[in-house]
């Protein structure tokens, strides 16, 4: 299969993985026919890549970090229970059964990730038109997870690590809609509400039976820079908790990533060069080379060009060298398609490199 934009889908075209809709209940499954009316519905709901079926990369299988079911049953109950949350305040009110619910949910991610230290970091959103924060929470909690497994942490690490990830955004339950879907540019009152974030889920989670002092500074926590020049309270350097340190990282990754009322998803290698800006300063270097080494910065199935002129897709991913994939060469120079397309190994052809994007800037290569 292969990776589109979706401005690029046409008539015809055979879906190649399932398409979920917000309450995760699929709303088109593999080998789907797209109509226009299809079309302008996923256009509708912001997705910008989906998977389409192609018979030159038929082969080419997209692997998934964590089991669908996985997915499936833990958007469910992120679902269900940030709903309980929303709205204001109730003094007094405690949710004495969401330190098992959710430490259920991190229990299955990290069964799924156990063993896997070959596994990459993969964009998660490209298949659901799931509620932003839900898709996000979960998102962030896997990669985080991930992270943590690899740096050497005990299954009870990961697993305080694990709820601070998948709750770090709690706090958004409690603002305004109209003010975190804004398509528009926020005023200096509106953005100093959004900033509240960190305190209000920190006030949720301090005292509920079942989650962690820990993972509640996470969320405290979690937008707090190396330098102090972060949020709500300024601290510094190990003044941040390490696990607030590693899901500051993947919090603005999986954002600048994922699709907003107010822009565009970046791509992986756009990301990892802005969390590089900051490095040092606003997140800490062995951690951001650790999350670097991790990252698939080319999706599988993504169209790019390369300097020779050439375009192919991308078809394998070295989890030595992420950055030099392994592409299937479709068309030369000239745009004529390949009778015999060919695959040219990055990791080795090192004077080839990746030009463009499929999709980048509005430009199909």
């Amino acid at each position: 299969m292969r990776l589109i934009p979706v401005s690029s889908l046409r008539a015809g075209m055979k879906l190649g993985k399932k398409i979920y809709n917000e309450d995760g209940i699929i709303l088109l499954s593999e080998n789907a026919e797209l109509s226009d009316a299809i079309i302008r519905r996923l256009r509708s709901h912001g997705l910008e890549f989906i998977y389409i079926e192609d018979s030159r990369t038929d082969d080419v299988v997209i692997p998934e970090m964590i089991a669908e079911e996985t997915q499936r049953r833990a958007l469910s109950e992120i679902r269900t229970h940030f709903r309980k949350w929303a709205g204001p305040a109730v003094k007094g009110v405690a949710y004495p059964y969401l330190g098992k619910a959710f430490s259920g949910i991190v229990e299955s991610i990290i069964g799924d990730l156990s063993g896997r230290d070959d596994a990459m970091i993969m964009l998660m959103s490209m298949n659901s038109m799931d509620h932003y924060l839900y898709r996000h929470s979960l998102n962030v909690c896997v990669y985080t997870l991930l992270l943590g497994q690899l740096h050497g942490y005990s299954k009870e690490e990961l697993t305080t690590l694990g709820l601070g990830a998948l709750l770090h955004d709690i706090g958004k339950t409690k603002l305004s809609l109209e003010v975190l879907n804004k398509p528009s540019r926020l005023t200096d009152e509106e953005y100093n509400l959004i900033k509240q974030h960190p305190e209000l889920g920190f006030k949720i989670l301090k005292s509920e039976p079942g989650i962690p002092l820990v993972s509640a500074h996470c969320a405290y926590q979690h937008h707090e820079k190396i330098d102090g020049t972060g949020y709500p309270r300024g601290i510094k350097g190990d003044e941040i908790h390490e696990f607030a340190r590693w899901i500051a990282i993947t919090d603005a990754y999986d954002a600048m990533t994922t699709h907003r009322v107010y822009r565009k998803a970046m791509l992986p290698h756009q990301a990892i060069e802005v969390l590089y800006a900051g490095c040092g300063e606003w997140y800490e270097k062995s951690k951001l080379e650790l999350f670097r080494d991790r990252v698939a910065i080319y999706p599988l199935g993504m169209t790019v060009k390369l300097n020779t002129g050439e375009t192919g897709v991308v078809v394998k991913i070295h989890g030595h060298t992420p950055q030099r994939p392994i592409v299937r060469v479709l068309a030369d120079a000239g745009g004529q398609d390949l009778k015999s397309p060919y695959e040219i190994d990055l990791s080795v052809q090192l004077s080839i490199v990746v030009t463009e994007l499929d999709g980048m800037d509005g430009e199909q290569v």
